[in-house]
């Protein structure tokens, strides 16, 4: 048996192959696998010219030590007694993927004294500085000045990684994989079609399109009613309870005028898609009815329309009825400005009744009015766009959706992109369920054909082919993916000034929530009364109440903040809080409220310095007096300290912000109670104390800025 070599030898070897020549190093590790090869009992294959790139020794560098090649495991299937007559040496075809050929999706290439950075997304902030030879700050550095942060292990887009590279001198091409070989390709750039806008297209190309008009208004009012009588059918009876449940669009042809309508749910569970309609509309129709005036509904529902910036048509239904009133609901309209044009102001009322069928020809000219007035007009010739406003699954169609096409027209077999999801179209569906060959502009239509089922508000985009609609099907699906680690860019005090500095807003929209009307008056005033040249401040809605789902997804529809004053979160709300990114602050004492907005507005306001939290309670028990509800807690850290400030949090949101009225240890009150140490603690007239609520204490301090 050969004895092994001492480490001195390996030591001395490993140093002398270091020495050698790569073309020396090439060839004798290309002899050992010959010999291995042939006590293995296979024949060696014909040795061919190998070039580095691509060889089994492409990956040797200069200062590598000779490689230890292992003979390949005996096989089966005989060697074949002449090797293909090759250039190259064949690689296996079934080759897995490995770890390491997964690495190898970035690199560097040198071509004409140029360097060329290939990276395959993720764009990872620290990998991009390996490829690059640079410490990872200074690439930090280079991020901070085109305003995006990110640290080491964040990903960063492809623009932006391209200004860097081209910064300290590199190229760079964004790369994807071939599947089975881990061989390089430059990504082909899908790009989505360009839509000229109006004003842009020859006056030739364009064509005056229907008005797209959308029903609003609160529950069993008429909205479904009022479209029934228009179509002649019985929608309304097939709804449960008479409620419509989703959205539906209809195109309507009355006096040779056509009007494409959407009708959306009544109820406050579906304000999201109420808010949807409200975004793809020109014109909306609010339904009031004559007995009931305006109800809380309805007042959603105008905060909806003023957010989309559309125009208003109030229809006044069931004026039928003994017990009508339409002076009353004039007056409630006037109070919410929105004037009628015979009491003097501008907005158009007409009243109707869905029943007795009065008032429909009157209504339908009022919105083919405003239509004219606002010069709608497309390009049928471009490419085909939509929005979704339905969608599900069907069986015998698989995926299918609603859609109301903005511009272009949308043929059978044509590819879309739409939203994450691709496909082509297998066929089109009118609003009356009869097929059709194509849908133009303002046409309510049915597309089956998705890959899967697209989301509520997603765009259709006609593509060139099918194959580059999967492309970027792939790409938008992975770019979701690392999205969703992010957090969500919502409006904030805290960035309101720098983004007004990058030009990207000017307008404060705020959503106001108090206990009473006399405090929501006076925050209104006060509010107001803030003055600033770059900033104006817009009140999307104030009402007295707790803090609802409507108003959590009115601030998510209009990238507004919700603010509240006395008042709590409804536990319904609290996750949609969490999961659409808005800012929820909750204030007690008013001067804190417009002093933080004013700071915001100045550009002077600073978080970090704002408040200093002291500690935290976990609520263990909920304990029920005659005075009201106190938890039962114990203090998890710091401290719980009797004149401080506390909020309650249920599922990382705050639902309410005050100071103590009670910290007791056992039946004594206490000044403070530190960490380890069981209290009960009851914050102003709150209640809805739960198990596992967090009791987070914190002391307000105000720093002056320091150059």
């Amino acid at each position: 048996m050969p004895q092994k070599k001492s480490n001195a030898t390996d030591n001395q070897d490993a140093a002398e192959g270091a020495s050698k020549s790569l073309d020396e190093r090439k060839a004798e590790a290309l002899n050992l696998f010959e010999k291995e090869e042939k006590k293995s009992g296979r024949k060696p294959k014909t040795t061919v010219p190998v070039s580095e790139q691509g060889s089994v020794f492409g990956h040797l560098g200069k200062a590598d030590p000779v490689p230890v090649v292992k003979a390949p495991e005996p096989v089966e299937d005989p060697v074949p007694d002449e090797a293909p007559d090759s250039d190259e040496v064949p690689e296996p075809a079934d080759a897995p993927e490995t770890e390491e050929g997964e690495g190898e999706a970035s690199s560097v290439e040198e071509i004409d004294d140029r360097k060329i950075i290939h990276i395959k997304p993720p764009i990872i902030v620290k990998e991009l500085a390996g490829l690059m030879e640079l410490k990872p700050f200074k690439i930090i550095q280079d991020l901070m000045e085109l305003d995006v942060f990110a640290n080491l292990t964040q990903s960063i887009e492809p623009d932006i990684a391209s200004q860097i590279c081209e910064k300290h001198g590199f190229i760079f091409e964004k790369e994807t994989r071939e599947k089975g070989g881990g061989v390089h390709k430059v990504e082909e750039v899908i790009e989505v079609p360009e839509v000229q806008a109006i004003e842009e297209v020859e006056d030739e190309k364009l064509s005056i399109r229907p008005p797209v008009v959308t029903f609003m208004g609160h529950v069993d009012h008429g909205k479904t009613s009022l479209l029934d009588a228009y179509r002649g059918s019985r929608v309304v009876n097939g709804e449960a309870g008479g409620i419509t449940q989703h959205i539906g669009a209809y195109q309507i042809i009355r006096n040779d005028q056509t009007v494409t309508f959407i009708d959306t749910p009544g109820h406050a569970a579906f304000s999201e898609m109420r808010a949807r309609g409200a975004d793809i509309t020109d014109i909306v129709v609010l339904v009031v009815a004559a007995d009931d005036g305006l109800m809380p509904t309805t007042l959603e529902a105008i905060d909806h329309c003023r957010a989309a910036g559309v125009t208003i048509i109030v229809a006044i239904n069931k004026v039928d009825l003994d017990r009508a009133d339409v002076n009353k609901v004039k007056g409630q309209l006037q109070e919410h400005e929105l004037a009628p044009e015979d009491w003097g102001g501008n907005t158009i009322c007409v009243e109707v009744s869905a029943k007795e069928e009065t008032g429909l020809d009157e209504l339908f000219e009022m919105i083919h009015l405003q239509s004219e007035v606002l010069e709608l007009k497309s390009n049928p010739e471009g490419p085909a766009r939509g929005i979704v406003i339905e969608a599900r699954t069907e069986a015998g169609k698989g995926p299918t959706a609603t859609l109301v096409m903005q511009s272009g027209t949308l043929s059978v077999g044509d590819a879309f992109i739409c939203g994450n999801q691709f496909g082509k179209v297998k066929a089109l569906l009118n609003d009356a369920g009869v097929r059709i060959k194509e849908a133009g502009p303002a046409s309510p239509v049915e597309v089956v054909g998705y890959s899967g089922v697209p989301h509520v508000g997603d765009e259709l985009i006609e593509m060139e082919t099918e194959r580059k609609a999967k492309k970027l099907s792939e790409e938008r699906l992975d770019q979701m993916r690392h999205q969703k680690l992010k957090p969500q860019q919502k409006s904030a005090l805290e960035t309101l000034f720098a983004n007004i500095e990058q030009g990207k807003k000017t307008v404060l929209k705020l959503i106001i929530k108090a206990d009473v009307q006399g405090s929501l008056q006076a925050i209104e005033k006060s509010l107001m009364e803030i003055d600033s040249e770059k900033v104006t401040v817009d009140i999307l809605r104030q009402s007295a109440g707790p803090i609802t789902e409507a108003d959590v997804l009115l601030a998510s529809a209009s990238d507004a903040i919700l603010i509240g004053f006395n008042t709590k979160v409804e536990s319904k709300a609290q996750p949609i809080v969490k999961r659409e990114g808005v800012q929820l602050k909750l204030f007690s004492i008013i001067y804190e409220l417009i002093d933080q907005v004013k700071e915001a507005m100045l550009g002077l306001l600073d978080p970090e310095t704002r408040e200093k939290v002291i500690g935290h309670a976990n609520v263990l028990e909920v304990f029920k007096l005659s005075s009201g509800k106190v938890a039962g807690c114990m203090v998890s850290d710091g401290k719980m300290v009797r004149t401080a400030r506390a909020r309650v949090i249920r599922d990382g949101v705050p639902i309410y912000d005050g100071g103590f009225s009670t910290l007791r240890r056992f039946k004594d009150d206490a000044k403070e109670v530190k960490n380890g140490l069981e209290c009960g603690i009851k914050l102003g007239k709150f209640n809805d104390y739960q198990k596992d609520d967090v009791i987070e204490a914190y002391e307000l301090e105000k720093l002056e800025k320091t150059l």
